[in-house]
């Protein structure tokens, strides 16, 4: 992937946004900066990156300023030699990028590994930011058995492997993580071909393990949450997701008092693209009572 060019095989018409590249710390990170408005600040996870947001961002940018932003090794942002991928770099990487832009006022918008990485951003830049959008997120270190195994198994030397040589996350978790739609084959292409080689697997490779080895930097960010506990914040919870349900859900509801929850029904993990009308919907309506 050359850096600052848009790669022929990002669909126009699937991704109709200009692609926006800027260097920080060595990086070349890509993002989408769409419409005008209160601004909207979009977190990936894994192993997605915003294309994950394309069609809420399509829905919303007549009436929001929708940021989406590619961690480095993700989507199209290429990270700098010697970059480990921990969550904690991609923090640090989503802070500067927040200066950089000199964003203000934003409603940080943060899905799967989004949400510990945003709100630790948030906890850093607390003056930049308004609200809260978490969507089938945790920002503390994992107890569910079965996510700790997944971690265990995937982030071992084999998981790894397996993930650099055959794209085992793209191919397996996406599908398995939509409940209402089935990613269309150009959709599963855009996922595919950001992560077209083992060097650029490494990325997505990772973050299993960090899910159970990050736990100084998830112990952090659960410390912090007490100090951002008073911003609104909105809930858009997937009630059919493989990896976070009822118990995280209703942590985030004991964590945040000024909160509002809409669950997806029958929406499975990647909830902004499983079920993006009623993700759309959801922001457009909270903000209006905002």
């Amino acid at each position: 992937m050359t850096a600052t060019v848009r790669p022929d095989w990002v669909d126009d018409e699937l991704f109709p946004f200009e692609s926006r590249f800027i260097s920080i710390n060595g990086h070349t990170v890509h993002y989408v900066d769409e419409g005008s408005g209160p601004i909207l600040l979009f977190l990936h996870g894994n192993p997605t990156w915003s294309f994950d947001y394309s069609q809420v961002i399509q829905s919303l940018r007549h009436e929001f300023r929708c940021v989406a932003v590619d961690y480095p090794g993700f989507g199209l942002s290429v990270a700098a030699s010697g970059y480990r991928y921990l969550p904690a770099e991609h923090a640090q990487v989503i802070g500067s990028f927040v200066k950089e832009l000199a964003l203000r006022e934003i409603t940080l918008v943060a899905h799967d590994w989004g949400g510990p990485i945003g709100l630790a951003t948030v906890q850093r830049h607390p003056q930049a930011f308004d609200r809260l959008v978490l969507t089938n997120t945790w920002a503390w270190p994992v107890g569910t058995p079965l996510v700790q195994i997944m971690s265990h198994a995937m982030g071992s030397a084999i998981g790894r492997l397996l993930i650099r040589q055959l794209n085992l996350f793209v191919d397996v978790m996406v599908p398995l993580g939509h409940r209402l739609t089935k990613p269309t084959d150009e959709q599963m292409s855009h996922y595919q071909k950001a992560l077209d080689t083992p060097a650029r697997r490494e990325a997505s490779a990772v973050f299993p393990r960090e899910i159970t080895a990050s736990r100084r930097f998830l112990t952090d960010v659960e410390a912090g949450l007490t100090g951002i506990a008073a911003l609104p914040t909105l809930i858009i919870w997937g009630d059919s997701d493989f990896a976070f349900g009822s118990s995280e859900l209703r942590r985030w509801e004991q964590t945040f008092a000024d909160h509002q929850t809409v669950i997806v029904k029958g929406a499975g993990h990647f909830v902004p693209s499983d079920a993006p009308e009623q993700f759309a919907a959801a922001i457009r309506n909270w903000n209006a009572q905002h």
